[in-house]
This record gives C-alpha cells, sequence and structure tokens, in this order.
C-alpha cells in the first residue's frame, strides 16, 4: 500500500474538510485552532510532505530555509498568497497553490452590504434602539446617502470586481474601474463599465471607490496618502481585499478632518489590531469595521477546503494541480 502522505494543517478547517483529509492523507490537524508560532511553523515544515497554511501563516524565506526534504506542496487555504513567499518556495524545488474562484460571491456580496452600511448609516442605526437612544421619527434625523445614480470606482477587475459590478449595476450604480489590463470589451459592455487608464483620475471623480485588488508588492499602500486626497470630501472606501493597500493612518487622518465622509473596512493593515484612530471613527460612527469576515460563509469555507484536497490529491498522484501559483502570476 502507498505510503500516505503526511499533511499538516495549520489550523482548524469545517468538520466535513477535517475528516476527507483524514480518510486521504496522513493529516495532522490543529484541534484547538491556536495560531502556530514561526517555531511551530518550522517544525511542520521540516516535518511534513505537504503543509496546509491559511492566510495568517506567514511562510516567509526564513521559515522555508528550515524546510525538510519532503515538503514539496504548500497547498494555502485562501486565495491569496502574500502570506507565503512563492519565489523561495520555487527556488526550493515547492509547488504552492490556493483556492481561487470559491470566494468571489461571498466577498461580493459583503463588499455591497459594507457599500449600503456606510452610505447609509447602518451600524448606527443598529446601535441606537438597543442603547434605548430612540425617541422617534423625524424628518432630518439619521440621514445617510442614496446610492442610486452615483459612480463607484473599483480598483482591480478580477473575479470579485466583476461581481461586485453586476450587484452594483442592479442597485442603479455607475460602474467604473481600474486594472492592470482592461477587461474584455464583452465584459465591460455586459456591466456598462468605464475604463480609467489612470488610477488618479478616476479616484477624483468617483462618488464610491471598492478596493478589489489583490496584495502584492506592486499595490502595498496603491491608496497612498496623496492618492486618497484626490477624493471628494463626500466620496467613501470600501476595503474588503487586504488592508495593506490602503494607507491606514492617511486614510483615518483624511477622515477626522472630513476631507472623505467615511469607509467600510473588512481588512486591516496590522490584523488582528486594529489602527485606535479608526476604531475611535468606528465610535463616532464615521467608519464600520468588521473582522475579516468576508468569506466567512459555511459553504465557501468547504470549497475552500474541497479545492486544497483536489490540489493535494492531484499533486501526490503526479500531476500538475490545478491551483498552482507561480512568481509570474503576483
Amino acid at each position: 500500500m502507498k505510503k500516505r502522505p503526511l499533511v499538516v494543517v495549520t489550523r482548524r478547517l469545517p468538520d466535513v474538510v477535517e475528516t476527507r483529509m483524514r480518510e486521504l492523507f496522513d493529516a495532522r490537524l490543529n484541534l484547538d485552532d491556536a495560531p502556530m508560532s514561526q517555531a511551530e511553523l518550522i517544525e511542520a515544515v521540516r516535518a511534513a510532505d505537504v503543509l496546509v497554511p491559511t492566510v495568517t501563516d506567514k511562510i516567509d524565506a526564513a521559515v522555508l530555509a528550515q524546510a525538510g526534504p519532503n515538503l514539496k506542496l504548500i497547498a494555502n487555504f485562501g486565495n491569496g498568497v502574500d502570506n507565503i513567499d512563492v519565489q523561495a518556495a520555487l527556488t526550493r524545488g515547492i509547488t504552492v497553490t490556493n483556492t481561487p474562484g470559491v470566494l468571489t460571491e461571498d466577498t461580493a456580496d459583503m463588499t455591497m452590504a459594507l457599500i449600503l452600511a456606510v452610505a447609509r448609516r447602518i451600524a448606527e442605526g443598529v446601535r441606537i434602539i438597543p442603547e434605548d437612544k430612540w425617541s422617534g421619527w423625524s424628518p432630518t434625523w439619521m440621514l445617510g446617502r442614496r446610492i442610486t445614480g452615483k459612480r463607484l470606482g473599483i480598483v482591480g477587475m478580477g473575479r470579485i470586481g466583476q461581481a461586485l459590478a453586476r450587484r452594483a449595476k442592479a442597485f442603479g450604480l455607475s460602474i467604473h474601474y481600474h486594472n492592470r489590463r482592461r477587461v474584455p470589451q464583452a465584459v465591460e459592455d455586459e456591466l456598462e463599465a468605464t475604463y480609467w487608464e489612470s488610477l488618479d483620475q478616476m479616484l477624483a471623480r468617483m462618488d464610491i471607490v471598492s478596493v478589489n485588488s489583490p496584495h502584492t508588492p506592486a499595490t502595498y499602500h496603491l491608496l497612498s496618502a496623496r492618492r486618497l486626497k484626490l477624493l471628494k470630501p463626500d466620496a467613501i472606501i470600501v476595503n474588503t481585499a487586504r488592508g495593506e493597500i490602503i494607507d491606514e493612518n492617511a486614510l483615518a487622518r483624511l477622515i477626522e478632518a472630513g476631507e472623505i465622509a467615511g469607509a467600510g473596512l473588512d481588512v486591516f493593515e496590522h490584523e488582528p489590531q486594529v489602527n485606535p484612530r479608526l476604531l475611535k471613527l468606528a465610535r463616532q460612527g464615521k467608519v464600520v469595521l468588521l473582522p475579516h469576515m468576508a468569506s466567512a460563509t459555511h459553504e465557501g469555507r468547504i470549497d475552500m477546503g474541497e479545492k486544497v484536497i483536489v490540489n493535494i490529491k492531484t499533486f501526490m498522484d503526479g500531476h500538475r494541480p490545478p491551483d498552482r501559483v507561480l512568481p509570474s502570476m503576483l
């Protein structure tokens, strides 16, 4: 009987996924779900044939330098791979895979929810009644902003950006986008989307900006202090991609000064720590903060796990896994 590969999983996954992994592989699970330290990750890469990390596990060159000879695959449980030094892995002959596509609809749903939450002051409203601060309806109280007829600028028109655009179009928003590459004409026609080659020019004209691009060295602080200053004073910005794409301090400063109307953030630069200035703005009702939950659905997590399993099984059967990631793709 062929020896089953040792698969080390760094965090708890849905029961159905863990059970299937136990059936197929020699799976070492993290039953208490405590995040692994760097020392524990090094111990894992020394022993494993396959490592299954999540987006919060930093698999950098220092960790990979300690990898044992048996480690041949890192099957990331996540769409992004900014937590992994893909080039260092490739240099050591280690294949990296991810789980693209399965979180598209969930993330687009939450992005649309954040747009509505900020524009219509939903998070503030939710607190009013439990805190016994409602004295009755008034024509000038808790006024938000209508989103129908407004311009939405999407930064990153990949799967999630396009899924968001379809939702936003149904809400009557005008779709604009900036992307590394222009999408096919058929997609633009379907979404009635306007392409902006210049991110600066797009930002200056939008009512709502949504960040939907991956985090790479090229997108770190893509929305810098200079670019954030281009936004209109009544504009809002939402981010369900990666916190590092926005200069958080600059964003907080501009919202405090009334130069940006508000923000909805599901991701942060230094997770799980959240910028104290953003926390203060949340208490003031000027920003909506969520704990990195845009992709958090039962269905999405199971789909991710199934992709991880397919990637491992395909690789172990001697074939190229369907979701291999190469440095040139980042």
